[in-house]
């Protein structure tokens, strides 16, 4: 096959991508070049041997994980002698409020101007920027490109796919279950783990725990429980922090499930597929506040014989897309093909402009391309 332009459509440069370099590509090359940027350990060490003006942000929408991760390298960050910011793009659910720290974190907001604002004013003002649980710059929206211009030295913390080329030093693992482990590792490798208290420890086992669907997810494992380990015996309460998560819910949120579960819940046996979708007219319904949806796609997956599990919901400036997945489907390849999105192999994200209908639509059209990997699906 010849590599030139003219001989060569764009599909078909994609399909030799998909196929054959990019899988190359992450399971070799860039795993290699991301452990030699993290030899530079003594480079980031002695950056952080002297107090500076640290940021950190993670993306909009903050989990448990990103608005962990964020909260526990805080912690230790104050611990080294350091200023620190904690930005987050948006508000964040309501039950992490309670994690240690939350209170001082820099939110964004429709209802006003300031926090922006404010979040410019550190970020220029920073010396060291760390960018937690986003591989793309896209995914902190408005607030990317005043990151990419800052004249701080950028610091990557992901375990998300494909990560965007923009900073000076990258810790990246996709096989890594969350970033709050990340910074555990980092905190070790470091030599600082007894800088990590209790507050840190409950924050960083939050993460790991949510992202991990309660180590039930199929990215756990004894790495995964090496790190709760060591958490734990540095106080973190597994069963309190379970309990804040999983158990504190307001009444709509509850309702909202049950209406979903109810109402809106679509399975297609012939795709081994399930789906939801939410209007914004249901979801002022509700009252749905940041975090209510979150968790609602995967009763889809948890539906005999369903592989494949897709919620649907219209924020009014666009429509948002959670996907989940079991086994060898990728609904990563989904989501980056088709939705402007990405993540994980079995959870990623998405999101279009066009109508929640229209979506909806466009969604089905595509579903017969992937119905044999589907049937197949294991």
């Amino acid at each position: 096959m010849e590599f030139g332009r003219k001989n060569i459509k764009r599909n078909q440069i994609q399909e030799v991508w998909q196929s054959y370099c990019r899988p190359f590509f992450l399971s070799i090359i860039y795993p290699h070049f991301c452990s030699l940027l993290m030899k530079n350990l003594a480079s980031l060490s002695t950056l952080l041997g002297a107090p500076k003006k640290v940021a950190i942000v993670t993306h909009f929408k903050p989990d448990a994980d990103a608005l962990g991760s964020s909260l526990g390298l805080a912690g230790y960050l104050k611990k080294k002698g350091h200023e620190v910011n904690v930005v987050t793009p948006s508000d964040y659910p309501d039950f992490l409020a309670w994690m240690p720290g939350a209170e001082t974190v820099t939110a964004l907001s429709k209802k006003s101007k300031e926090p922006e604002i404010r979040a410019t004013e550190i970020f220029n003002r920073a010396d060291l920027i760390f960018c937690l649980d986003f591989s793309s710059l896209g995914r902190i929206h408005e607030l990317g490109e005043v990151v990419r211009k800052a004249s701080a030295t950028k610091v990557l913390i992901d375990h998300h796919l494909e990560p965007e080329d923009f900073a000076e030093y990258v810790k990246w693992d996709v096989k890594s279950a969350s970033t709050a482990q990340l910074i555990v590792e980092l905190i070790n490798e470091l030599g600082d783990q007894a800088l990590i208290d209790e507050p840190i420890a409950t924050c960083l086992y939050a993460g790991l725990m949510t992202d991990t669907g309660g180590f039930r997810h199929n990215n756990t494992t004894a790495r995964e429980f090496k790190v709760a380990e060591e958490l734990t015996s540095l106080g973190a309460n597994p069963s309190h922090i379970a309990r804040l998560i999983y158990d504190t819910n307001s009444l709509g949120r509850l309702r909202l499930t049950g209406y979903v579960l109810s109402q809106k819940l679509v399975v297609l046996p012939e795709y081994r597929t399930a789906y939801m979708t939410l209007s914004q007219e249901e979801l002022r319904q509700f009252d749905v506040q940041t975090g209510d949806t979150e968790g609602l796609v995967n009763y889809g997956l948890s539906i005999k014989g369903v592989q494949l599990s897709i919620l649907m919901y219209d924020r009014g400036e666009e429509i948002k897309i959670s996907f989940r997945s079991l086994g060898d489907f990728s609904v990563n390849d989904l989501a980056r093909k088709y939705f402007e999105g990405g993540g994980h192999k079995n959870a990623s994200g998405g999101s279009s402009k066009q109508s929640l209908q229209d979506t909806l639509k466009r969604f089905l059209d595509i579903l017969p391309e992937f119905k044999e990997k589907l049937i197949n699906n294991s």
